[in-house]
């Protein structure tokens, strides 16, 4: 598994850790049940505080994404494809904000990009 650490992101260091474990799982570069570094082991190896892994670990968890198991360590959790599917729906929503927020940047109308979205649609058939 590799993190990254951006201290010029302005994200959270917590939340930079949970979105990449996050993406790596959901990408299937950490396979189903694979032991996840130790939250101690973690934060030694990135120099952060046990208590920013901790809080990464623990909301990778309460979304389903991991699972631990007492003195065994954390895992990658089965996919869940319903929570899969969820999490590439709220991606595609917030690009098409960002696409209507260009939009109406450059003066586009609602049947203007009624009309983009149609003839996309069409050349892809």
């Amino acid at each position: 598994m590799h993190i990254l650490i951006d201290n010029k992101s302005g994200a959270p260091i917590y939340d930079q850790i949970y979105a990449q474990i996050k993406g790596q799982i959901i990408s299937g570069e950490l396979k189903e049940h694979e032991l996840l570094p130790s939250i101690r082991g973690l934060a030694k190896d990135l120099r952060i505080s046990f208590i920013t892994t901790k809080r990464a670990y623990e909301e990778l968890e309460r979304e389903g994404f991991i699972y631990t198991l007492p003195a065994k360590g954390c895992y990658v959790a089965p996919k869940n494809v319903e929570l899969l599917r969820e999490e590439t729906l709220k991606q595609v929503e917030a690009h098409v904000e960002e696409a209507l927020r260009l939009a109406a940047s450059c003066g586009l109308n609602r049947e203007d990009i009624l009309d983009m979205v149609k003839f996309i649609l069409e050349e892809e058939k």
